[in-house]
């Protein structure tokens, strides 16, 4: 039998970082099981953990981290011009991230804190679609591998891309596990997009939304019930506010 052959050229992909912990990207050079055919998928251009060589001629940007200087709004900027599709990559590129806390406090306050009074430029944190257009976002602190070496395929057979539109809950239940606020925590899993096969929850920690609002979220609900297993609204909205994933609700959380 004659065994067919399939070509594909392979995605000019270039990987930068911003204000982050460049977590997400590890999170793909350290799946060794798949990674050698993973990467026989890209043409990698740019990607600090995984070689040193360094071109400007790519078509697909992964952006890690959120921005938090001018520098940064510049070289975001410049990455956009080239890019043809530009990939928001982790929680911080996609809604700030952790490091959106610092936007509750004056930036001298900051500096000062960690820098011992050096005069160091810092802005209010910002995602990065607030500064260009994304093409794909791909949420969590970490990312989930399995998820973006999907992601990758379908990119380069021209498939279609589709994040989960289910709450994490589905995927807790699916793992057997016992819900967490019957233990007595406050859990996002509810209004949390699904995707992450539930690690937190799974572990017994709390769902913090680090992939944002599912798309059916019922916020009104999920408040009744945070009400109902009196949670006070002041834990409640430290646990919207964290990964800044849920800027569009804090403020109805009372």
């Amino acid at each position: 039998m004659k065994q067919t052959l399939y070509t594909f050229e392979k995605l000019k992909i270039a990987s930068f970082d911003f204000t982050c912990c460049e977590g997400c990207q590890l999170q793909l050079t350290n799946r060794e099981s798949s990674l050698p055919d993973f990467l026989e998928l890209l043409d990698i251009r740019t990607f600090r953990e995984i070689s040193d060589e360094h071109h400007q001629d790519y078509d697909i940007a992964l952006i890690e981290g959120s921005i938090s200087r001018s520098d940064e709004v510049e070289r975001l900027r410049a990455i956009r011009k080239q890019a043809k599709v530009v990939i928001a990559f982790g929680t911080c590129a996609c809604f700030g991230g952790i490091n959106s806390l610092k936007n509750r406090f004056p930036p001298e306050v900051c500096s000062n804190e960690v820098y011992s009074g050096m005069a160091v430029e810092t802005l209010p944190v910002r995602k990065v679609s607030d500064i260009v257009t994304v093409d794909l976002s791909i949420p969590g602190c970490p990312v989930t591998k399995e998820e973006v070496e999907r992601i990758m395929v379908r990119l380069v057979t021209g498939s279609q891309i589709a994040l989960p539109s289910y709450p994490v809950c589905v995927e807790c239940k699916q793992q057997l596990n016992t819900c967490l606020f019957e233990l007595g925590e406050l859990c996002l899993g509810p209004i949390t997009r699904g995707g992450c096969n539930a690690v937190c929850t799974t572990g017994k920690t709390p769902c913090l939304g680090c992939r944002g609002a599912t798309e059916e979220i019922n916020m009104a609900a999920f408040l009744e019930l945070v009400r109902h297993r009196k949670f006070s609204p002041e834990e409640c909205r430290e646990k919207l506010g964290f990964y800044n994933a849920f800027e569009a609700f804090l403020g109805h959380e009372t």
